[in-house]
């Protein structure tokens, strides 16, 4: 996960026990003309998302997901089972009110423009005019079409159309928010925003049903994730008890000397064999990629869709889902990018301490304990919020420990830590 994502989702409220969402035994079966079943779309589903949670709903094509949505959204009815939305059916006017929802493609008039379109929308909302203007105006500018606004969406290339759907996807400032494929189309710059809308909105007690294929994506914003296969759930839970390795365990260090690192290396080997690579850590390329846009960006400008907008300030609000201030959550990315080291340090310190900070030298065993014996402490990932880190039985590396700790913080060498 990207350090400053992680650093925002550090951040965010706690989820809420309320149920927004209750899926109990859902089954959706479709029929051909004489009645008979064609295709067990939703086989048998149980789930529920609270209040505050980004939810994830992975899987491969056909496997249920749109179907899944289109029940919650009430423009399907089950075959079987139960399904609830606040509380209520899915089919009902005032439930409807509370939704956003982006579909997988964008079903936009085409002859009208940004403004207009999410004017249209809000109406349908009964938002009265002079809330509508100043939301769209929001609305504009946080997705980074200001320079387009007097262009029809016909002329829009599909990112550009992409953004101004998120944007009709928050004009009615909904309670649960559903995007299909939020970032298809998009940029790495607006896929990074994307990704900080999402965290803002959740920070604010609203939840996020995201649906995608882009599974870097998932694990930077989701809380919790279900992952379909033949209309059935294979697998859900918190994505850090998902993804958790308690197998293996990596062990990050400054800079070592040749000597040291052969020693190091002899040790750990003689106690788990040969199976022990020596690398040196890498960027994300996503990084790597707003680093150079946003050095490039101080020195020309685009005709294009531009990117580092805040979030609307009607979506903001005044305070955090768990009450906390959250006054810095309509900062931009590339205003973050651009803040002063000692900021940095300040949002995120377990990437900005010595002991925390990627080196060149990381020794990855493949032999895990979670959570690892002192002193060979890897830096603990932020936990999602309201889950505890998962456990497993220790393994027992306590020699290993001992010797490497003596090589590492003795006599001061280049490894010695307090």
């Amino acid at each position: 996960m990207n350090p400053s994502i992680a650093a925002d989702r550090s951040k965010g409220g706690t989820p809420g026990d309320e149920i927004v969402v209750r899926a109990t035994g859902l089954t959706k079966v479709f029929k051909d003309f004489w009645g008979r079943p064609k295709a067990r779309a939703v086989d048998n589903v149980d789930f529920e998302i609270r209040r505050g949670e980004v939810f994830g709903l992975l899987g491969p094509n056909g496997s249920g997901k749109s179907t899944t949505i289109k029940l919650l959204l009430g423009l399907l009815y089950p075959t079987k089972g139960h399904i609830t939305v606040f509380g209520q059916s899915p089919r009902d006017v005032g439930t409807k009110a509370r939704i956003g929802y982006l579909p997988e493609e964008s079903y936009l008039y085409r002859f009208l423009n940004p403004g207009e379109t999410l004017d249209f929308f809000g109406s349908l909302f009964q938002i009265d005019a002079p809330e509508r203007r100043r939301r769209a105006e929001q609305l504009i500018e946080m997705v980074g079409l200001n320079q387009a606004r007097t262009r029809t969406v016909g002329e829009f290339s599909k990112g550009m159309q992409r953004r101004i759907g998120i944007a009709q996807a928050l004009v009615n400032d909904p309670d649960l928010v559903i995007l299909d494929e939020p970032t298809a189309g998009l940029d790495p710059l607006g896929c990074r925003e994307v990704k900080d809308l999402i965290l803002a909105l959740a920070r604010r007690g609203k939840t996020v049903i995201l649906s995608s294929h882009l599974l870097s994506d998932v694990e930077d914003v989701c809380d919790r994730a279900v992952i379909y296969y033949g209309g059935r759930i294979q697998a859900q839970g918190p994505l850090h008890h998902l993804l958790a390795k308690p197998d293996s365990v990596r062990i990050t260090a400054p800079v070592l000397s040749r000597e040291t690192t052969d020693r190091v290396l002899s040790l750990i080997r003689a106690e788990v064999g040969d199976t022990v690579r020596l690398e040196n850590p890498t960027q994300n390329l996503e990084s790597y990629f707003l680093g150079v846009v946003e050095a490039a960006r101080r020195q020309a400008e685009t005709s294009g869709a531009t990117s580092g907008n805040r979030v609307a300030e009607y979506l903001r609000g005044t305070g955090g889902f768990d009450g906390a201030d959250a006054t810095g959550q309509g900062e931009s990315v590339l205003e973050r990018l651009s803040r002063p080291a000692a900021t940095v340090a300040e949002a995120a310190p377990e990437v900005a301490t010595p002991e925390a900070a990627p080196s060149t030298a990381v020794l990855d065993a493949l032999v895990r304990q979670d959570p690892p014996s002192p002193p060979i402490a890897a830096p603990t990932p932020p936990a999602t919020r309201g889950e505890a880190p998962a456990t497993e039985p220790p393994v027992d590396l306590s020699k290993a420990n001992d010797a490497l700790s003596g090589l590492l913080g003795g006599k001061g060498g280049p490894g010695a830590r307090k």
